[in-house]
């Protein structure tokens, strides 16, 4: 079999997907991406490949993305995040879109118009505000698993509650607060993650609909209502959101290959 792959290397997880010369994908695998970058390539590659029932020999192509792109040795080529999420989102839906992908660190915002083509793109790297970090920070002051957050937030009673700190760090002690003034965890669950759906459409202008892809989407579905009500537009999420990123370096590979295919 001929096959062609993509690796996004995040700084929370690193995926890899596999597809063949129909670009239906074949495989895919996740790790963890921790400290040891290399580590996390090498096991979501043996996962994609396993899930697959191919060997290594029979990718052709590998196309590497994400903020650690540069880990994977045997990538024969590289590609921004911004291009390999663009790709992944415009290929469930071929329309004019505008994806937006938070992660656990950065959270991206790019104008796709309906052919496909990038027209402008907006990406937060200063501040964990509008992140899953941010999530995971709420997640941890509420002591509750992070996966667990839309099921709580799904239980709130009172739409006036809000968090207004525009820093993680602050807003942290925001919440602390609220819980000494008996604000109900419900109720702060919820006003975090409408927190991150206004950081996200602070970065720029947003055209609905929207595509949703992402870590945080993918843990917590509960997001995509709350994306919806903040932007006042229709929401889209993509079969496997977490892994947008890592079908656009595959489609990146598959379309490299050229006469192979």
């Amino acid at each position: 079999m001929t096959l062609y792959a993509g690796i996004d290397v995040g700084s929370a997880t690193t995926k890899v997907v596999v597809v063949d010369a129909r670009l239906q994908v074949v495989g895919r695998g996740i790790c963890f991406s921790a400290a040891d970058l290399a580590g996390a390539v090498d096991g979501a590659w043996s996962q994609a490949l396993a899930e697959a029932g191919a060997a290594h020999a029979d990718v052709v192509e590998v196309t590497s993305t994400g903020y650690g792109r540069s880990n994977v040795p045997f990538a024969t080529a590289t590609r921004t995040e911004i291009d390999c999420h663009a790709r992944g989102a415009w290929h469930h839906f071929q329309r004019a879109i505008t994806v937006v992908d938070i992660g656990g660190q950065d959270s991206k915002v790019i104008r796709i118009d309906a052919n496909g083509r990038r027209i402008d793109f907006a990406m937060n790297r200063k501040c964990a505000a509008g992140t899953g970090s941010f999530l995971e920070e709420v997640a941890l002051r509420l002591k509750v698993p992070v996966e667990k957050l839309t099921d709580l937030a799904a239980r709130s009673t009172d739409p006036n509650v809000t968090i207004g700190s525009y820093c993680t760090v602050f807003a942290q002690s925001e919440i602390l607060a609220r819980i000494r003034a008996g604000v109900r965890a419900e109720d702060l669950a919820r006003a975090a993650m409408e927190s991150v759906a206004r950081r996200v459409f602070e970065q720029m202008a947003i055209t609905p609909p929207i595509v949703a892809t992402g870590g945080v989407i993918a843990h917590n579905p509960g997001m995509q209502p709350i994306l919806a009500r903040v932007l006042g537009g229709e929401v889209l999420i993509p079969p496997f959101p977490q892994y947008v990123g890592a079908l656009g370096a595959a489609l990146v590979s598959a379309m490299a290959a050229g006469p192979k295919t």
